[in-house]
């Protein structure tokens, strides 16, 4: 009886070794990522919208002035997104890069009050097509993240809280 409860014992603290040198050795799939958005390697962005804004976390959305239904609701994401920070909205600015000349309907302008409205400068740090995602650039300056075209807002909520949650307060 003694035997047996000191090989019990000993097999019980040897498992975590075992089991974690087979986990480095075969690879083993340990589950998917927490974030819902997608991480990109971090891509330093130039330009004045980005320099300016430099400091705070930028919601970013690519689109021309004349926006239809699937433009109109990314900046409601973006509005929704910001008034869900709570006491971090002064930490996070939405902007909306034109990628043509012209100017967004007044009505909808008001509708997305504070909202940044720039031309967008040179897009080769933006991935794939632009105006299919919305995107997070961090308050260094540069592109980290982005969602997908029909994106779950409560779980970029998630992303978004949980980036909060992590990233020091600016002094």
């Amino acid at each position: 009886m003694g035997k047996t409860k000191i090989l019990l014992i000993g097999a019980i603290c040897a498992a975590p070794l075992v089991l974690g040198t087979l986990a480095y050795y075969f690879k083993w799939d340990v589950g998917s990522t927490s974030n819902y958005g997608e991480l990109l390697p971090p891509r330093p962005l130039a330009g004045a919208p980005f320099e300016k804004l430099r400091g705070k976390w930028l919601l970013v959305m690519v689109d021309a002035p004349r926006c239809d239904a699937w433009c109109e609701r990314k900046l409601y994401y973006l509005r929704q997104l910001w008034r869900a920070q709570g006491k971090d909205m002064d930490r996070v600015e939405r902007l909306w890069l034109l990628t043509e000349e012209g100017r967004p309907r007044a009505e909808l302008l008001q509708a997305i009050e504070g909202t940044h409205v720039e031309r967008a400068p040179k897009l080769d740090a933006f991935p794939g097509a632009p105006a299919e995602h919305v995107y997070l650039v961090d308050p260094f300056g540069n592109l980290m993240m982005r969602w997908p075209r029909e994106a779950d807002p409560s779980r970029m909520l998630k992303d978004l809280q949980r980036l909060m949650k992590v990233a020091p307060r600016a002094a």
